[in-house]
């Protein structure tokens, strides 16, 4: 099964990361990431090749490239980037490169420090070698000197395990949290994808604790729960995208606020009053808020007619660059 962290090539040579955990039956959904280029920056196997970054460009290159990896998704109900089955002509796994790379004998500085990273939260969480692998640049042998470390864990008990055993390696020093200056560099970049404050983004982004540092390197850990575990098949809910909303609401649960797909259970204070929960698929909204909290967010509006539980309303963040969820009252 492929799941989010893994990563797919297409007949074209195009290279795909996969999102959700929930998929139809003859495609994958995922969003180009690298694409050949005789100008680009990376090289592999003799091909160069140029990553996009922006969800904008990646949607407009497919657009006007390659239409075919766009499609109307009659569970959704949105335009989404996705891979037929058939043009796959290879599928990327976390857990198999990180055993290739404990393997090897010939590693760059950037592959030794992601395998010394992922051996010692494997140590300190207790978990079996499937359980966590590598991803984003590295999986994919399209890293450069200067990469970020990419790591995922599968399974939700070993992902609350990992969360533990972050905190306490972040007090040993093992890991490093960002400093300000480190803070606004994130910022500057992800500034250009999601708009809020400084200020703002300071607030949620120093108490993470699935980044930092790590011999220097940015490191991101992702937190997946299997697919049995997600409680979701294609078609088990049907989504229909409303609106545009903003909304000031507390938070009742956050237990899965630290997994991708991540998702808040809230009571709305103010705007839309049917909302009972925020979900992202995109990492940069995990571990935002604690229960408690008091949160303002914006973002999609989608009504959800679920077989089981009837129909509920979620806010949907990501989908836009103009998409937030910033701490309005802390317990911290």
């Amino acid at each position: 099964m492929i799941i989010e962290g893994d990563f797919v090539e297409t007949i074209e040579k195009l290279i795909f990361d996969v999102k959700g955990l929930v998929h139809p039956l003859d495609r994958v959904i995922a969003y180009i990431r690298y694409i050949p280029d005789e100008n680009g920056d990376r090289v592999r196997e003799g091909t160069r090749y140029r990553k996009i970054y922006l969800l904008r460009e990646r949607e407009k290159f497919l657009r006007e490239k390659y239409p075919r990896y766009l499609y109307k998704d009659p569970v959704f109900n949105t335009f989404l980037q996705a891979v037929p089955v058939r043009y796959i002509c290879r599928i990327y796994k976390p857990s198999e490169r990180l055993r290739e790379m404990l393997e090897s004998s010939q590693l760059d500085e950037v592959e030794k420090s992601a395998l010394k990273l992922a051996l010692l939260i494997k140590e300190k969480a207790g978990l079996a070698l499937d359980d966590i692998g590598v991803t984003g640049s590295i999986l994919v042998r399209l890293h450069k000197e200067d990469s970020d470390i990419d790591l995922v864990v599968v399974g939700e008990r070993e992902g609350r395990r990992v969360y533990e055993a972050m905190e306490e390696l972040f007090n040993e020093n093992s890991v490093q949290r960002y400093s300000m200056e480190e803070l606004w560099r994130l910022y500057e970049f992800r500034s250009m994808d999601t708009l809020m404050s400084f200020e703002d983004f300071v607030k949620i982004e120093k108490r993470k604790i699935l980044q930092g540092l790590f011999e220097n390197r940015d490191f991101y850990i992702r937190l997946v729960k299997k697919p049995e575990e997600y409680g979701e098949k294609y078609g088990d809910r049907i989504y229909t995208p409303l609106k545009k909303a903003r909304i000031k609401a507390r938070v009742l649960n956050a237990e899965d606020s630290i997994f991708t797909p991540c998702r808040y259970v809230v009571d709305v204070l103010e705007g839309d009053s049917r909302i009972e929960e925020i979900v992202s698929y995109r990492g940069r909204f995990c571990e935002v808020a604690r229960e408690g909290e008091v949160i303002e967010a914006r973002g999609r509006l989608e009504k959800v007619i679920d077989k089981k539980r009837g129909i509920y309303y979620r806010l949907l963040l990501g989908s836009s660059r103009k998409d937030y969820m910033i701490l309005l009252e802390s317990t911290t």
